[in-house]
């Protein structure tokens, strides 16, 4: 190869160079940036719970008895006074209530837990309340005038934050009920239901609840 020929090859290779660009790697920094401002339905119901949930709970609950009265005879009457009146047109009426009495029936076997509350001294259970850790519904979040779905991105985030009541509800409060022995004790809880075609019972999701000692 000629002298003349080596010039052209190594002005051709300094000219490919000097077009490179070395692009930085995306820092860990902006990563965890993004990863913060995701949604996280556990984080929101923690921030909101002390401060919003339980007052407006305690304040919006009826007795259970009075609630299930008038949600039978008029729903609507009975969601606006007890429950959310800027629920979606479509969706089931819930009701905030405070369920007191004896436990006459106990089912601990499954995640699923439950118990049967008398709250009238007859004997027979007038209402069922999910003890977890696995419990059913969105009743919780659905019973809050200040949660809306249209705050939401989409179908998905709405029910993973319902869920998320459920959850937190289960990790600080439920989790301290008593499993074993628990008929013919009293039970105090304050949560929430929905009337729902096919059910034995009223199932109500507890925000709290206490279960007294043995009889």
């Amino acid at each position: 190869m000629t002298k003349q020929s080596w010039l052209i090859l190594a002005l051709t290779a300094a000219v490919g160079l000097s077009a490179c660009k070395i692009l930085p790697t995306p820092s860990a920094q902006g990563g965890d940036s993004a990863s913060s401002s995701a949604f996280n339905p556990d984080r929101m119901v923690e921030e909101i719970w002390t401060s919003k949930v339980s007052p407006y709970l305690q304040q919006k609950a009826g007795p259970f008895a009075e609630v299930h009265a008038l949600a039978k005879t008029d729903p609507a009457a009975a969601g606006a006074k007890y429950g959310n009146p800027k629920k979606q047109a479509n969706s089931p009426w819930t009701f905030a209530v405070r369920v007191e009495g004896k436990i006459v029936a106990a089912n601990t076997q499954s995640r699923a837990a439950s118990i049967d509350i008398d709250v009238d001294g007859d004997g027979k259970a007038d209402a069922r309340v999910q003890i977890g850790p696995a419990m059913r519904g969105t009743a919780l979040r659905d019973s809050l005038d200040f949660v809306q779905f249209n705050d939401f991105t989409n179908q998905i985030d709405f029910a993973q934050f319902g869920k998320a009541f459920n959850a937190y509800a289960d990790k600080t409060v439920l989790y301290k009920l008593p499993r074993e022995g628990l008929e013919g004790r009293t039970a105090k809880v304050l949560g929430a239901y929905t009337i729902e075609g096919g059910q034995d019972l009223p199932l109500v999701t507890p925000a709290e609840a206490e279960i007294g000692p043995k009889p």
